[in-house]
């Protein structure tokens, strides 16, 4: 007996090392601010911009990150995920020399409730669609202040091609033009896609007991889909590819990136957590909104970046989106090796197809 205690013993206070360790190496890696700007040799790059910084907008104090390897470019609000989920940590881990900050000035807000802009006294009533847009503008206005721009560019992937639609919609006159990534059109529309996908793919795989799991749940019924059914579903389109990503990168490895990203502090991320989950609510509001119907008349370009293998916001309802809408230009970029991440998966592709949008813009 006093053998197997010692194992034991030795076993907890192993496992209570290894927790040590990893604290100790989530503080080290939490200093909450950002790395200079570095060229394809790792010199930091003379006069860019890397900050962390907050303002008071909405009535409340919300943080981003300002990057640029030279200010004096056009700027470019960057709208995230999630909803919830504040992109920057993920896209840093994954960045080349042709990175976005080369050609824009990018803001990457995080949005009430999320990252740096949530805590645990945010009123709910605030956390809806028209609230988030007036917070978009108030941080359109200081962009366009700061950098002394008439206009800037606006960019929206997943949750935030869904917000950035409505914030170009109602202030066309601030944005020389939107890009969507990802971009959400008829959400409820695109579930059902998604579930005739994954039924047959399942099927065809000889899977028989995820086929009858997801015969239990009816795709016609009022209230599909139901939470239990997105569960299963986004598991199921990131295994098959079509989810998040078409290849290489998993949800651990964006988990990782944001827990060892330098530009939070642990609190941060520890509000990155719980941010991404009370941030969920709002994911009803895209769910409900038909954007053939609600908002297809724009006084903006638009253009829109969706991979081919994308059923998270389907493909196929994003080209058909884009060919109803009236917008002064518009263009739609398909990325062939690309699920719902076309700039992570695809990062040339989607800083070449930007370089295209901006010449486009210029030339207007």
């Amino acid at each position: 007996m006093k053998r197997v205690g010692k194992v034991l013993l030795i076993t907890l206070l192993s496992v209570i090392g290894v927790l040590l360790a990893g604290v100790i190496v989530l503080a080290v890696k939490s200093p909450g601010r950002l790395d200079g700007l570095r060229d394809a040799n790792g010199k930091e790059i003379a006069g860019s911009l890397a900050e962390k910084n907050f303002i008071d907008i909405g009535g409340m104090r919300q943080g981003f990150f300002i990057r640029a390897e030279n200010p004096e470019n056009p700027v470019l609000l960057f709208l995230h995920g999630g909803p919830g989920s504040p992109e920057l940590p993920y896209s840093v881990a994954y960045e080349l020399p042709e990175r976005l900050e080369k050609y824009f000035t990018v803001c990457y807000w995080e949005q009430r409730g999320a990252g740096m802009s949530y805590n645990n006294s945010i009123d709910v009533a605030t956390m809806n669609v028209k609230q988030f847009v007036e917070d978009a503008r108030q941080m359109t206005e200081y962009l366009q202040q700061r950098f002394k721009r008439e206009k800037i560019y606006l960019m929206g992937h997943s949750w935030g091609s869904y917000l950035g639609i409505k914030v170009v919609e109602k202030y066309p006159e601030n944005y020389m033009a939107f890009i969507g990534i990802g971009q959400i059109s008829a959400q409820q529309e695109s579930e059902k896609l998604a579930y005739d996908y994954l039924l047959n793919v399942t099927a065809l795989s000889n899977d028989d007991k995820t086929v009858e799991k997801l015969k239990q749940f009816d795709k016609n019924a009022p209230d599909f889909p139901q939470q239990d059914y997105l569960m299963t579903c986004r598991g199921l389109l990131n295994e098959y590819g079509v989810g998040l990503t078409h290849q290489n990168i998993s949800m651990l490895n964006l988990i990782s990136n944001m827990l060892l990203f330098k530009g939070y502090t642990l609190s941060e991320k520890i509000n990155y957590l719980n941010g991404s989950l009370f941030s969920l609510q709002l994911f009803d509001c895209a769910m409900n909104d038909n954007l053939f119907e609600s908002s297809a008349s724009f006084k903006a370009p638009i253009y829109f970046m969706q991979g081919r293998h994308d059923y998270a916001t389907s493909y196929v309802l994003a080209q058909e989106y884009l060919n109803k809408i009236e917008a002064p230009q518009k263009s739609f970029f398909t990325f062939e090796n690309s699920a719902h991440t076309p700039n992570l998966e695809e990062p040339e592709k989607f800083i070449q197809t930007v370089r295209e949008i901006l010449q486009m813009t210029y030339m207007q």
